[in-house]
């Protein structure tokens, strides 16, 4: 530390030189012909016309040969060689380039494009300006830091010393694109709702509560996108989505963020097996667009997106891998059944909870290929329509894939406004009881109902998820530019 504060001192005296020679550290305007990858792409063709050009960047290297001094300058496309000569661009500014700029600095560099003696692009510089001075010195083997967590931290340290991190993140905005580019070809319009919300609901979360001081009213951020879209296929919309942070006041881990990105859709006059077929174009198609190729590798394992996928029955899971059966389980056989198991039992918890808590631990890790769970207990999925072969199911679905990643969560919903209000009833016992994610009575939703639904299949996906499957990234906060951290003590 007090290497780096007398590194800092030093800079500041140099930033404190510019500025009594009259000339800014830090100015507004930048003048840039091109940029460092269009400067090494039309090489050939600069050089021998002896274009002037001028190219900003970072100064990320410096090597001094007596007169003259060669600098590894980059910016966001690429990088390239500049070389400062004191016979170019006069000793006095030759002298004061050497008393002022560091690596880490911004500059903007005039000149014109030659071969070195090794064969390298570089740019010989007439004048140069400087863009921004650096205070704090970069890390210099900041790659093989071993610290994870120092790098989520200072992600813009990270994306400057991780090639692959940055290309995680350009992979994330071309899945984004992809998403977008699908929905909106199937005719889905694409809206925005909103976050602070009276009632929280469409999920079993605990919410993050604030206050609103113009009304002096308490207000939730959102757990989900799910009621207010259902609203709008309420008001006369056939296919909405949209593509949103959500927040949920739970437990950090390489799944769970407590802020992220979720994407909904709603398709009215469909129901859940229309949104599986549907979702087995819209997986593949984003997969092709963004890696090229139906597979990927995950974790060391190849995954096929080929479709079809296998309906494997929610139940049916329990007798495979725990040698249970659910249905026939009353609340306290199954509590007993997961301590067995080291699943950590709350008294608030209903038989649904318990039996997700089991899946999660017992047979959520081992589902690898894509494939469709579906039928969940009705208790479950509180939104979700019942079946009318077994009313104790729903019509509903998850996507899983990747060891363990539940992608996709839907059903065909619930538009009898009497039987949404029962449901939400029985949750709201559960939530006065002590479970904190159930799901609240929202009475305005109801009445939304009574002015009619039609039947309609959603679905939510996690963004981050699937960004993290593509990227072959094992935890979320390695997709998530600022995931949330703890403060450090000071």
């Amino acid at each position: 530390m007090a290497a780096i504060d007398e590194i800092k001192k030093e800079r500041i005296k140099k930033l404190e030189r510019i500025q009594k020679a009259g000339d800014l550290a830090y100015p507004a305007s930048v003048k840039r012909t091109h940029t460092a990858q269009e400067a090494v792409a039309g090489f050939a063709k600069l050089s021998k016309a002896e274009t002037e050009i001028i190219l900003v960047g970072r100064i990320r290297a410096i090597r001094g040969h007596g007169g003259s001094t060669f600098l590894t300058l980059e910016d966001g496309s690429a990088s390239i060689q500049a070389y400062v000569k004191k016979d170019r661009v006069g000793e006095q500014a030759y002298d004061s380039f050497l008393e002022t700029f560091d690596i880490g600095d911004f500059i903007q560099v005039r000149g014109i494009l030659f071969t070195t003696k090794k064969g390298e692009k570089t740019l010989e510089a007439a004048d140069y300006k400087m863009l921004a001075k650096s205070l704090l010195p970069l890390p210099d083997k900041w790659h093989g830091l071993q610290d994870e967590e120092e790098r989520y931290r200072k992600r813009y340290l990270d994306l400057l010393f991780n090639k692959e991190v940055k290309e995680k993140f350009q992979k994330r905005a071309q899945v984004i694109t992809a998403v977008r580019d699908f929905l909106d070809k199937q005719g889905f319009l694409e809206v925005e709702t909103p976050v602070l919300q009276h009632m929280y609901g469409g999920a079993d979360a605990a919410p993050f509560k604030t206050h609103l001081n113009a009304f002096d009213l308490d207000m939730y951020l959102r757990i989900s996108l799910e009621l207010p879209l259902k609203r709008l296929i309420v008001g006369g919309f056939e296919k909405v989505y949209e593509m949103g942070r959500v927040f949920r006041n739970e437990g950090v881990d390489r799944q769970h963020n407590p802020d992220f990105t979720l994407l909904e859709f709603y398709w009215a006059y469909a129901d859940y097996k229309d949104m599986m077929k549907l979702i087995e174009e819209f997986v593949p198609a984003i997969v092709r667009k963004t890696t090229g190729s139906n597979e990927i590798i995950y974790e060391g394992k190849k995954i096929s997106f080929r479709a079809p996928w296998p309906r494997v029955e929610y139940s049916e899971l329990f007798r495979k891998h725990l040698k249970l059966d659910i249905d026939s389980l009353n609340r306290d056989a199954l509590a007993n059944e997961a301590k067995k198991l080291g699943v950590e039992i709350e008294n608030a918890m209903d038989k649904a909870h318990i039996t997700d808590a089991l899946y999660k631990k017992g047979i959520r890790p081992k589902l690898w290929e894509p494939q469709f769970i579906i039928h969940h207990p009705a208790e479950m999925k509180p939104l979700a329509k019942v079946r009318q072969e077994d009313p104790t199911k729903t019509e509903s679905f998850q996507l899983l894939v990747g060891g363990g990643w539940e992608l996709m969560n839907g059903w065909s919903e619930q538009n009898d406004p009497a039987a949404q209000k029962k449901v939400f009833e029985e949750q709201e016992s559960l939530f006065r009881k002590g479970l904190e994610d159930a799901q609240r009575m929202d009475v305005d939703y109801i009445e939304a109902l009574e002015y009619g639904m039609p039947p309609t299949a959603g679905v939510g996906m996690g963004i981050d998820r699937l960004v993290a499957l593509l990227t072959d990234a094992h935890s979320l906060r390695e997709i998530i530019a600022f995931p949330t951290m703890k403060p450090k003590e000071k």
